[in-house]
């Protein structure tokens, strides 16, 4: 039985497994690894949904090359608040930035997401990004330009004037929102398109097909991001008799 890491051959056939639902146990038969191997591998990266094995093989190079730092530089985890395990909070931490990537955000705006939704505290300053992710001060400017874009993070100001950027539970929705105006916009260009080519072309009776569906799926978004919102952050209700009593699923 093979020992030691995985290759990225071994990567590319798990991937294959899972696209053609095959069980842990058959996967590892077929690799001649253990299931525990196998199983740790895909849910570390993203899990049997998300799993890419060209995204998986980095995070492991990253996570080696970490490893083998010198102890002299400054490479040591932070200390963890609660009793966490530093590792095991490290390794979710990439598991969560290997599914982002995965839904197609860009790698350091992906790291940069990771490292602000996993600190209690829900905000970092630029140069405390910095410091937990090594890379410079124009990476984060970057990705954090991207993210504020994207309506995935917002700026404030703390009580030293230092420039803080903030994910919270609005962050979610605000993307949401985000996301059903940028797709409103493309209604209007695809419906834009049908005058310019003619309502009885084939080019534009597809254009329209677009705007139709797009249109539909936009409204339902924004739809849902507002009756998710109003149920899922409306506060308690406390009647006279002081227990609380939880809003009412409206949706």
């Amino acid at each position: 039985m093979p020992g030691g890491r995985l290759t990225q051959t071994e990567r590319q056939d798990i991937a294959l497994g899972l696209a053609d639902g095959l069980a842990y146990a058959e996967i590892a038969r077929r690799l001649d690894r253990p299931t525990s191997t196998v199983t740790r591998e895909v849910m570390r990266n993203g899990g049997p949904t998300a799993y890419r094995a060209d995204l998986a093989h980095r995070a492991t190079e990253r996570r080696a090359h970490r490893r083998r730092q010198p102890a002299h530089q400054d490479t040591a985890a932070p200390p963890q608040a609660h009793g966490r395990e530093a590792e095991a909070v490290h390794e979710y931490e990439e598991v969560f930035t290997t599914v982002l990537m995965g839904s197609g955000m860009p790698a350091m705006m992906s790291r940069v997401m990771a490292c602000l939704t996993l600190t209690d505290s829900g905000s970092l300053t630029a140069s405390e990004l910095v410091q937990r992710l090594k890379v410079s001060p124009a990476s984060i400017s970057k990705a954090i330009a991207f993210l504020e874009s994207q309506g995935f993070v917002r700026r404030e100001r703390d009580e030293r004037r230092r420039e803080r950027y903030v994910v919270d539970d609005d962050i979610w929705y605000q993307s949401m929102i985000a996301s059903a105006r940028s797709t409103a916009k493309i209604v209007e260009i695809a419906r834009q398109g049908v005058g310019v080519l003619g309502p009885d072309t084939p080019a534009a009776a597809r254009l329209e097909n677009v705007a139709r569906f797009l249109d539909f799926v936009s409204e339902s978004i924004a739809r849902a991001a507002e009756q998710a919102r109003e149920i899922l952050h409306a506060k308690p209700e406390t009647p006279s008799g002081g227990t609380v009593t939880p809003p009412a699923d409206r949706a």
